[in-house]
């Protein structure tokens, strides 16, 4: 056999081989990728006094959010001129336009309610609330609701008796929520459950795929954050990034290179939402936070 034709069927040979190792190569890094995709918003809050005061609209938090290259929006509930009246599908439709002329998602809405509230008619008032709310979120195409505990003074009453009401108005929100095809999300807002054991107790009790987190990394006050962060991880429907966090009490700086990898370990690949409450330029500071969380996670 001469020379030239030994060496061509030495590559016929390896070239298996090599193929095969380009496609696990190439498999394994799209795995990666599959199991690490993530997708970045903004919540309205971050704009609470440009858009009380008209001089930003949601068209313009739209626009802002596609000119830093976040994927999606927050269209907070009571920044409509109509709340706690649901908007018409006149007003609403056009935002759903323009996010996707913008090539953005409207990813959640939200509102405010208080069952904490003794008074049960004023509980099944904000569930009635939380009902309609429920649909203008599904007629903009959000895939989750956010909710509260709520503040109120429960005076007479022990925490265990409020977190039955708690489990019980979560547990027909969802039946709401599955009835309109939009998650029931609780945002962990500092109000009544303070530690991770006691919302994914909450949770557990609800027991619904219709009822979800929304983690709050900014309202978990204890020794060590970050801890109670990991812990609720793993029961996460959507982040929520805020600038600070409170060991002890201490308002703190986030560290993006602490939060990142919390995140990418669960395998998460939902929303990661920015939320600025600081003095200052809101646009600088939720466009600085997510290139810093951005910038932490993708060197990970």
């Amino acid at each position: 056999m001469d020379k030239k034709r030994r060496n061509i069927l030495r590559g016929l040979a390896i070239a298996p081989a090599l193929f095969a190792s380009h496609h696990q190569s190439a498999s394994s890094k799209t795995d990666n990728l599959a199991q690490h995709r993530v997708q970045y918003s903004v919540n309205a809050y971050s704009f609470n006094s440009l858009l009380r005061s008209g001089e930003m609209t949601f068209f313009d938090m739209m626009e802002f959010a596609a000119e830093i290259g976040l994927n999606a929006v927050d269209l907070t509930g009571y920044y409509f001129p109509s709340y706690p009246e649901i908007p018409s599908n006149s007003e609403l439709f056009p935002l759903k336009r323009r996010a996707l002329e913008l090539g953005l998602n409207i990813s959640w809405t939200g509102i405010r309610n208080d069952f904490v509230n003794p008074d049960a008619d004023s509980r099944k008032a904000d569930r009635d609330l939380i009902k309609k709310w429920l649909t203008v979120s599904s007629n903009l195409g959000a895939s989750i609701m956010r909710v509260f505990t709520g503040k109120h003074s429960y005076d007479g009453f022990t925490r265990d008796e409020v977190k039955n009401w708690l489990v019980e108005e979560y547990k027909i929100c969802a039946g709401y929520g599955e009835e309109s095809g939009v998650i029931v999300g609780l945002q962990n807002h500092n109000e009544f459950l303070f530690q991770s054991d006691e919302i994914i107790d909450i949770l557990k009790r609800v027991d619904s795929e219709w009822f979800g987190l929304i983690l709050d990394i900014g309202s978990l006050n204890a020794v060590n954050p970050y801890d109670e962060i990991e812990k609720l991880a793993p029961y996460a429907n959507y982040w929520f990034i805020k600038e600070h966090v409170f060991p002890n009490g201490i308002k703190t700086e986030v560290d993006m290179k602490k939060l990142a990898p919390i995140i990418r370990n669960q395998g998460y690949q939902g929303y990661i939402s920015f939320e600025s409450l600081s003095d200052g330029d809101p646009k600088q500071i939720v466009s600085s936070m997510f290139i810093a969380f951005r910038t932490a996670y993708e060197k990970l």
